[in-house]
């Protein structure tokens, strides 16, 4: 969604908006009207019982499924005005990346997917798409190329989907959310309904148009993590097979999520990380995440987390980081 920063910024420049524009930069508007559900989801933990399960393997089995390739300005996937990315020369331009959702499949609670990959309209009928018109424009997704439909790939599964858990609710982790059945379980994290950022003037209607017809969005009820080594830890299920960890900066929920399968833990970073050059280098996104120092430290609190556990699989939000 923040690709819309500059949709914002000319707007701005250009008084389309007059006084409409001025209040909403001054106080800002929510990201979507659609409701949240009432109840506590996730049972609070630590980092200390997270570690003390990671190693050990576990019941749900991932596949993750690049949906479409794209391309964006790579000075918001990276802070580029970081030490290490000066020292390294790196400039604005295009970068290739991929969207990407995830299938968890558990043995007893059925199949969840993390974020929604890319609706069928996008490739089939794109005058009809989430993403259509200007805000297509804004966005370049004419340079967004569909291999995997949401709609398509839902059709192939042998059991009805059981949930979606969101890493944060940013149009590219939506695109495929209106092919999702209507009454399926939606989670994200706390903050990403009610964050007020200028921006949301535009980003809204998309929001709520993906949302439309949709159960009251869960919000994982994360707790300060007695260990500080995140900003809250979460057991999503109660049997240690998954979990939940808040990682804000990207955007105020921003989640990630460790699951335990039978090869291993695999962490699913979300947009904490787009690029396997931010990881290597430890460097935050850049002007599509709304707190950058924020986004800086809990990407600190990922990458301490491999290093303490070296078997991890890591999957960043837009790019393989192996390969």
């Amino acid at each position: 969604m923040a690709q819309l920063k500059k949709y914002w910024k000319s707007f701005a420049v250009v008084g389309v908006l007059g006084g409409a524009l001025l209040t909403f930069s001054l106080v800002g508007c929510r990201p979507t009207s659609h409701p949240l559900a009432a109840g506590s989801y996730g049972i609070s933990h630590g980092a200390v019982e997270l570690e003390a399960v990671i190693e050990q393997p576990g019941p749900v089995e991932v596949e993750t499924i690049a949906a479409a390739n794209w391309e964006v300005p790579r000075e918001g996937l990276i802070n580029l005005e970081h030490p290490t990315a000066r020292a390294q020369g790196l400039e604005p331009g295009p970068e290739a990346i991929k969207i990407y959702f995830h299938a968890l499949r558990h043995p007893q609670h059925g199949l969840f997917i993390v974020d929604t990959g890319v609706e069928r309209a996008q490739r089939d009928a794109p005058d009809q798409a989430l993403l259509r018109g200007i805000v297509a424009d804004v966005m370049n997704v004419d340079r967004m190329k569909v291999s995997v439909d949401t709609a398509g790939w839902l059709e192939r599964q042998q059991q009805p989907l059981a949930g979606v858990f969101f890493t944060h609710l940013h149009a590219d982790h939506l695109t495929g959310l209106r092919d999702v059945p209507r009454g399926t379980a939606l989670y994200a994290g706390p903050g990403e309904t009610t964050e007020r950022k200028a921006e949301n003037l535009f980003a809204r209607p998309i929001v709520d148009a993906a949302f439309h017809g949709h159960t009251p969005l869960r919000q994982w009820s994360f707790q300060p993590d007695p260990s500080g080594k995140f900003a809250g830890v979460l057991d999503v299920f109660g049997d240690g097979s998954v979990w939940a960890l808040h990682v804000p900066g990207h955007s105020a929920g921003s989640t990630a999520y460790l699951v335990r399968t039978p090869k291993g833990p695999v962490l699913l970073v979300g947009d904490a990380c787009h690029t396997a050059w931010g990881w290597r280098n430890g460097v935050e996104p850049g002007d599509f995440s709304h707190d950058k120092p924020r986004s800086a430290r809990s990407l600190e609190q990922l990458r301490a987390l491999v290093a303490r556990h070296p078997g991890i699989d890591v999957r960043l939000g837009h790019q393989p980081l192996s390969g």
